[in-house]
């Protein structure tokens, strides 16, 4: 029992050492002074005059990033001037103010203290409309507004879930490092995934299991998940994620 608990506990963190040891994520900066700067994938509101609704994910800062990465959503209006950022924000937990940033002074594609980050989803024109028409409503409802928790939720990943499962045609696809994603509101056991295209089970996010077109199979073992994606044939690997790569928009 000693040998298998030992092999269960390496196969957990072997990942998130990889993530170390390549750089992917690491245990020094400052997030004082961290960049911050955008990376170029949010299209110019200038050019581009149809709405547009992109989902970001970056490593999370310092250790965390071994583990996890950081989502939020970004949202531009038909015609609007600048992109409008939904996210969870732990940091102002115990101040008892909403943890939900909306914010129009954050670039939508910046880098996540030091972190470039990754488009995972992106909507324009009708479709974009609709989810915008939705975000207000959608938002103001997200029931852990006041409460963080960073494991196993609720934390930043399952603000974005949350918005991926009130919104369909988000038809949202999280990376399996969404660490979070998975903690289901008011105690509920049993949802759609986030993306709408299969179903889940979860135990307040620490253990759980989910099937879903775009997901592929999901294993969830204390918030860090195995998987199979049978539609873009890769591996979920916890700390890693994809393997090979983190081809999520289409």
């Amino acid at each position: 029992m000693v040998v298998w608990l030992l092999l269960f506990v390496a196969l957990l963190v072997a990942g998130p050492l990889w993530t170390l040891a390549s750089g992917r994520a690491s245990l020094h900066g400052d997030w004082r002074t961290a960049s911050q700067r955008p990376v170029g994938l949010a299209p110019d509101p200038v050019l581009h005059h149809e709405a547009i609704v992109q989902v970001y994910a970056s490593r999370a800062f310092a250790w965390r990033g071994a583990f996890a990465v950081h989502t939020w959503l970004a949202a531009k209006p038909k015609d609007a001037d600048g992109y409008t950022r939904y996210e969870v924000i732990g940091w102002n937990a115990g101040r008892g103010q909403s943890l939900v940033s909306i914010s129009t002074a954050r670039a939508a594609d910046a880098e996540w203290f030091g972190a470039a980050p990754t488009l995972i989803d992106e909507l324009r024109g009708a479709t974009a409309d609709a989810v915008i028409a939705k975000l207000p409503r959608t938002v103001t409802a997200y029931p852990f507004a006041g409460v963080y928790s960073l494991w196993p939720g609720p934390n930043s990943n399952t603000f974005i879930a949350y918005l991926g499962r009130e919104i369909p045609e988000l038809r949202l696809n999280l990376p399996s490092t969404a660490i979070g994603k998975d903690y289901l509101p008011m105690g509920d056991i049993f949802a759609r995934t986030p993306s709408g295209t299969g179903y889940q089970f979860s135990l307040a996010g620490v253990f759980g299991a989910s099937a879903g077109r775009d997901e592929g199979i999901e294993l969830n073992v204390l918030g860090l998940v195995f998987g199979l994606d049978v539609r873009r044939p890769a591996l979920k690997l916890p700390g890693i994620g994809r393997v090979p790569g983190q081809n999520f928009v289409e």
